[in-house]
């Protein structure tokens, strides 16, 4: 009975000492304490992890007092920094979650962003997306025979510990997010809207933006000046052939008409914007072909009539990452000319910065396997009134900041 209180003390205090050593980037004494414990401890008050609590240790005002508990480190600004960079570095090679959260919703990479800390910024971006990486391939792995995941059930199974140690909520913009429980990269949370139960959903038109019915934002006006720069740059002359896969409001493909394409395709699988297409007069456009119903439907009958197109745009709702990236890994080679241009709205992880920096390299690296290189362009964007997001269930966009990508064949 004796021993009860002191053994339940013992994982506070291990955690504790870890948070410690963490924060004053004792690596020695960090590396002995790893050995037996985890470095993804969390402060039961505030809820730090040895990743916050080494990057807090670099905010002015903290480096003399923390480095004071450490007396073999040095105390300048840069030497604290790169003492820090090597904590971060350990932690997270001994399995520290890159993007767990403390009591102010802020991940280890939100907290360096903020103290303007860009070392250690990179660090747990780089982090995250070796994170994502590994999920993907994990996806890969999965799709494989019975028999092939049989025989690597245990290499699989620590793997996925692994990787979904490194995922707490992200948001893949409109219509997609992540959990521990559903990583963004493979499938959506429990909780956001999927894509089949989205089709048959009631939508909300109100004028400059539409909801479905569980109050998601499925498009919003304030994204008319990334549309238009994308049209401007997907459609540089008249007469092209073109296709948008997702119509929504209509954006982009308005600004589209505005370039005189030669032809105009558009994939728009809900019924009540096929609706609001037929009142606004779409179906009557010359040069504009409806196509209706979901996309991995349609386009294998256009690639079998051998359709090609000049410029193509993906902007669809309620998917996740993986159905982008089978797009454009899969489909793309029988619809786009080799000189073509294609973009999608890039709103993977853009509900904090640094899960944005995440999947931007994230998508370059997988856009580079599929033989695309991509042109980034950023785009300020402007702060938006707190009613406009108002009745919206969950504010899908929260940067300043847009990354533009326009894409085409290498070489």
């Amino acid at each position: 009975m004796n021993d009860q209180p002191t053994s339940a003390a013992d994982p506070e205090l291990k955690a504790q000492s870890i948070l410690l050593a963490a924060s004053t980037h004792d690596i020695e004494a960090l590396r002995t304490l790893l050995r037996r414990g985890s470095a993804s401890v969390q402060d039961l008050e505030t809820e730090i992890t040895p990743l916050h609590a080494a990057i807090a240790a670099c905010e002015d005002g903290q480096m003399s007092s923390t480095h004071l508990l450490n007396p073999t480190a040095h105390h300048s600004e840069r030497s604290v920094t790169i003492a820090a960079a090597e904590t971060v570095r350990l932690l997270l090679q001994n399995g520290a979650i890159w993007n767990d959260v403390d009591r102010n919703n802020e991940t280890p990479g939100c907290m360096a962003l903020r103290l303007g800390l860009k070392e250690l910024y990179e660090i747990m971006v780089d982090a995250g997306v070796r994170a994502e990486i590994l999920l993907n391939r994990l996806d890969e792995y999965e799709s494989l025979d019975d028999d092939n995941v049989r025989d690597g059930d245990e290499g699989a199974d620590a793997a996925n510990r692994s990787a979904n140690d490194d995922t707490t909520e992200l948001s893949e913009g409109k219509g997609h997010s992540a959990t521990e429980d559903a990583p963004l990269s493979t499938q959506s949370s429990p909780d956001e809207p999927r894509n089949e139960d989205y089709l048959q959903s009631s939508l909300r038109f109100q004028g400059d933006r539409i909801l479905d019915e569980m109050g998601n934002g499925v498009m919003m006006a304030w994204e008319s000046d990334i549309m238009k720069r994308t049209a401007d740059l997907l459609c540089p002359t008249s007469g092209l052939r073109v296709l948008n896969v997702g119509h929504g409001m209509g954006i982009i493909d308005q600004f589209i008409q505005q370039k005189s394409p030669s032809t105009h395709h558009i994939i728009e699988a809900h019924p009540a914007v096929l609706a609001r297409m037929k009142k606004h007069g779409w179906y009557e456009k010359t040069n504009v072909t409806i196509h209706e119903g979901r996309w991995q439907e349609i386009v294998p009958k256009i690639m079998e009539r051998g359709i090609l197109f000049d410029a193509i745009y993906f902007d669809t709702f309620a998917e996740d990452y993986k159905t982008l990236r089978d797009f454009f890994s899969d489909c793309l080679i029988g619809l786009l000319e080799d000189d073509g241009k294609w973009g999608f709205f890039n709103g993977l992880g853009a509900d904090r910065q640094v899960c944005y920096d995440v999947y931007t390299k994230v998508v370059e690296m997988d856009l580079f396997e599929a033989g695309f290189e991509a042109e980034w362009e950023t785009m300020h964007v402007p702060e938006m009134k707190k009613d406009e997001w108002e009745g919206i269930r969950k504010k899908y966009w929260a940067l300043r900041e847009y990354k533009l990508p326009i894409c085409s064949f290498m070489g």
